[in-house]
C-alpha cells in the first residue's frame, strides 16, 4: 500500500542493551519482534547482536549467518532495520540491513567509521554514494547509521525521502548532540527520523520517532518506544514551507 493513500504507519524502536552472550541477545531480539509484528517498521540499535566485540571479533563476524538465519523467517509484511558485522568480498563491514517478506532487500555499509571508538582499525568504510533513498511500498527510506548523522552532506543525499532511519551506538557524552543533530535532520529534510540507539550504560539512550515539524516522541526508560504517525505530514509540511 502506498504512503498516501495510507492513514496510520505503526513504528517499534528497540532501545536495548547489548549483552554478552550473542545468542541472548538474538533471543531477546526475535521476542521482541514476535511481539511486534503488528507494526510496520521496527528498528533495532547498531551492531546489537554482537556490540563492538572486538576482543572476540572473529565470533562477532562469524554470527552473522547464524543471526540472519533465525531472523528471516520471522519478517513478513513488517520491515525490520538493524545493522550487523558482516565479511563482504573479504573486508569486514558493518551493514545496515533491511529485511521485508522474508528477504533482505536493501544493504548499505557504514561509510562515516568513528575513529575515537577505533571503528577504522576493524572494518572497511562503505562508499559514499551508495548512501541514497530506497522504496518499500511506496514509501522512500534513508538509511544513516550513527556517526553518519553529523554529515550534512549525507543529509542532502536523503532529500524527498519519508523517513531516515538511523540505528546507532551513539555514547553519552555526546547524547545532546544526537538529539539536536535528529530534531534538526527531521526539520530541515521535512521527514520523519527515527533513531534507534544503543541503551549500554555509557550509551546515550535517546532513542526517538520525530516528526517533520519537529515533535518528538522519546522514553530514555523504556526498552521498547513506539508511535503511530500519519506519513501524510511529510507532504503537509512540504506544501506548507516550500524548499525548492
Amino acid at each position: 500500500m502506498s504512503y498516501l493513500s495510507k492513514q496510520e504507519y505503526s513504528i517499534a524502536l528497540l532501545q536495548l542493551k547489548t549483552d554478552s552472550s550473542y545468542r541472548d541477545n538474538l533471543k531477546k531480539l526475535i521476542k521482541y519482534i514476535k511481539s511486534n509484528l503488528d507494526k510496520e517498521l521496527i528498528v533495532a540499535p547498531e551492531v546489537y547482536l554482537t556490540g563492538y566485540d572486538y576482543e572476540h571479533f572473529d565470533k562477532a563476524v562469524e554470527f552473522y549467518s547464524e543471526a540472519i538465519d533465525a531472523i528471516l523467517p520471522l519478517i513478513d509484511k513488517q520491515i525490520l532495520v538493524f545493522t550487523i558485522i558482516k565479511e563482504e568480498s573479504g573486508d569486514i563491514v558493518n551493514q545496515a540491513t533491511i529485511i521485508h517478506n522474508h528477504k533482505i532487500v536493501y544493504r548499505q555499509n557504514k561509510y562515516k567509521l568513528f575513529k575515537i571508538g577505533n571503528e577504522d582499525r576493524y572494518f572497511t568504510a562503505g562508499d559514499k554514494s551508495l548512501i541514497e533513498p530506497f522504496e518499500i511500498n511506496g514509501i522512500r527510506y534513508g538509511v544513516l547509521i550513527c556517526f553518519e548523522l553529523r554529515f550534512k552532506d549525507l543529509w542532502k543525499q536523503l532529500e524527498k525521502v519519508d523517513i531516515v532511519i538511523i540505528p546507532a551506538m551513539w555514547g553519552k557524552p555526546r547524547k545532546s548532540h544526537l538529539e539536536v543533530l535528529s530534531r534538526a535532520l527531521a526539520i530541515m529534510n521535512q521527514c520523519f527520523v527515527v533513531v534507534c540507539n544503543s541503551a549500554n550504560d555509557d550509551m546515550a539512550k535517546s532513542s526517538a520517532i520525530i516528526h517533520p515539524w519537529g515533535e518528538v516522541v522519546m522514553d530514555d526508560s523504556a526498552e521498547l518506544i513506539t508511535d503511530i504517525v500519519n506519513l501524510k505530514e511529510v507532504k503537509k509540511v512540504r506544501r506548507l514551507i516550500n524548499m525548492n
